[in-house]
């Protein structure tokens, strides 16, 4: 007979919410490693440079590729041109809006402001509400019933994440959040982080959105090709692969309802390429941790932090077979997750405010 596996309430609005609230785990103090004060605030420092550097590469790259795509429509190099643009439409999309969010990229704010509205548009993220939302994902990552952006319950529902290779399960979502905002009103989860005084930014942001889905369809319709929309909306949907790759290395397969970020978050080492597009999002533990340090100064801060930290993987493959393995085993064992040995010079892992954790795990 098949084993009938409970999954827990993850909504913001159940019984785990209040749940999480009475074991001291929501808005809690988490562990920091020790590092400097004079460090740290050498590391916290903001620069213009860098982030204007990457984004003239990010968009200089869009209009090549851009132009290639366009150059080849109608043949067959259209599928490796279109897929090319994609990648570099979305995945810098992500990562620019999640440090934009932060206000840490630009040193100067209204350059914050700029790209990070752009970036939320690529990736069809509403932007006042995924900045509240990724807030809480920062004040209680992972925390059931608390956190909105974990990706998958336990046991994983693996027909979402296979979707989310096309953005297919979370783009009709947020299209369906649009058209809700466009008429003045919130999803009731949305209530629980997004402050009263920010839901008219909600709506006007919708509702520019929407003007821009209605221009790029009647350019559809008006050139009797869906060619525009190959180039705006649709690379969100066709380009998604490496933001959901780099999305599930993040968290996935590492405990939930902690108060220590070297247990719930995974650092890997990755190639220039990769680390360009993702802007160092591979060192997560770090970023975590310390969420006002600056994307290009996580490598250092990486080098502060190792000897309080567990070894970092040694690429995105290997923390991409460490996630597909542990989820491979929550299917039957929802208790099941991978921790790693810290070094002799750490701090002991906190589990919780109670410093325990019920769970069979990997050592």
């Amino acid at each position: 007979m098949a084993i009938v596996v409970q999954r827990r309430d993850y909504s913001l609005k159940g019984a785990e919410s209040k749940r999480a609230e009475e074991k001291g785990l929501a808005s809690a103090e988490w562990h920091a490693s020790p590092i400097p004060r004079k460090t740290m605030k050498e590391l916290m420092k903001r620069k213009d440079g860098p982030a204007i550097r990457d984004t003239l590469i990010w968009f200089i790259g869009l209009i090549i590729l851009g132009t290639l795509a366009y150059m080849s429509w109608g043949t067959w190099w259209a599928v490796p041109a279109f897929f090319f643009y994609g990648l570099l439409y979305t995945t810098p999309g992500d990562s620019r809006w999640h440090e934009c969010g932060h206000g840490t990229a630009f040193k100067t704010q209204w350059m914050n402001d700029v790209v990070y509205h752009f970036a939320s548009f690529t990736v069809l993220r509403s932007a006042t509400p995924w900045r509240w939302s990724h807030s809480r994902h920062h004040t209680d990552t992972i925390i059931v019933g608390r956190d909105p952006e974990i990706i998958t319950a336990r046991p994983p529902i693996w027909k979402i994440l296979y979707m989310q290779l096309f953005h297919l399960y979370g783009g009709p979502i947020e299209i369906k959040r649009f058209i809700l905002h466009t008429f003045g009103k919130l999803e009731e989860h949305e209530k629980e982080y997004i402050p009263a005084s920010e839901h008219h930014k909600v709506y006007r942001e919708a509702r520019i959105y929407m003007l821009i889905f209605l221009a790029v369809i009647a350019a559809c319709i008006y050139t009797g090709s869906i060619l525009p929309a190959m180039f705006v909306i649709l690379p969100t949907f066709y380009g998604f692969l490496l933001v959901l790759t780099f999305g599930v290395t993040q968290h996935l397969g590492l405990y939930e309802d902690v108060l220590d970020h070297r247990l719930n978050s995974r650092t890997f080492y990755t190639n220039r390429i990769f680390r360009f597009l993702y802007w160092n999002m591979n060192y997560h533990i770090e970023h975590h941790m310390f969420p006002m340090v600056p994307y290009h100064a996580l490598p250092k801060l990486h080098e502060e932090m190792k000897s309080d930290c567990p070894e970092a993987r040694p690429s995105l493959w290997a923390a991409l077979k460490e996630v597909i393995g542990a989820l491979r085993k929550q299917k039957d064992d929802p208790s099941y997750v991978v921790v790693k040995p810290l070094p002799v010079t750490a701090v002991p892992y906190r589990y919780g405010p109670n410093e325990s954790y019920p769970t069979r795990s990997e050592a």
